[in-house]
């Protein structure tokens, strides 16, 4: 099977964990508490912690040296927040928000906000997509612990998004278009992130690597842990250090 295929497929796998989230948000409406979403975002929030940190952050350092890493970090950082400020205007700013005193906008509330949240679902996954292209360069196999990690942090941002849009009185067709599109849209980025960074030099793999983490984490701050620290039941750190303790886990012991 072409590399380039293989990269589809799993970055497909990693975010199908956004359509499983969106589809128990759907079947729960609308008992599904905001304090058990916020205690899962938490959980989400510290596995794509240790993603970063353990995982990816190491090999942007290990092949990009410390000057492109650190350039790519910030460079990923500027562009998702300056393109997540441009989303907010249109009224995606809270699309992964479904309690507490923000919620998503509805379409009567701000026109145009539903193609703009859908926009800003595919924004969110953009950085895991070129990750997950990266990784299979040169042959490498991917590992398994990545994958992981992507698809249980994707499952809290599918089930709080998705319960937010179900809020802001959106039809599950668009719900279950928006999570099944992503999914699909997410695994030809991988893809086409493999076939258009496969012959880059190894410091400029690094640098957009730490380009990816920095994305990632900028997504993370602005839209995860928002949702996960309002109004969130006891001992949240602690849920979301296990969030983190799992993935370092899965990162460590894979094959």
């Amino acid at each position: 099977m072409p590399m380039f295929v293989q990269a589809g497929l799993w970055g497909l796998l990693a975010a199908s964990g956004l359509l499983i989230g969106a589809a128990i948000a759907v079947a729960a409406h609308p008992k599904l508490s905001h304090r058990v979403i916020a205690a899962v975002m938490g959980f989400g929030g510290g596995v794509l912690l240790a993603v970063l940190s353990v995982d990816l952050m190491e090999k942007a350092f290990a092949d990009g040296g410390p000057t492109a890493a650190i350039a790519g970090f910030l460079l990923g950082a500027t562009v998702f927040s300056t393109a997540n400020w441009l989303l907010a205007q249109h009224g995606a700013k809270h699309r992964n928000r479904c309690g507490g005193c923000v919620r998503q906008p509805s379409e009567a509330q701000h026109a145009g906000s539903g193609m703009a949240i859908a926009v800003g679902a595919l924004l969110d996954g953009i950085p895991e997509s070129l990750v997950i292209g990266l990784s299979l360069v040169g042959g490498e196999k991917i590992g398994w612990g990545l994958i992981a990690g992507f698809f249980l942090a994707n499952i809290p941002q599918g089930l709080s998004s998705a319960a937010g849009m179900k809020q802001a009185e959106r039809s599950s067709v668009y719900v279950f278009a928006v999570w099944t599109g992503i999914p699909l849209l997410s695994g030809l980025a991988a893809a086409i992130g493999y076939l258009a960074l496969g012959s880059a030099a190894p410091a400029v793999g690094g640098a957009i690597l730490a380009f990816a983490a920095g994305g990632v984490l900028a997504m993370l701050a602005e839209t995860m842990i928002p949702e996960a620290f309002e109004d969130a039941q006891p001992f949240i750190g602690v849920i979301t250090v296990v969030g983190f303790l799992v993935a370092f886990l899965l990162i460590k012991t894979q094959v």
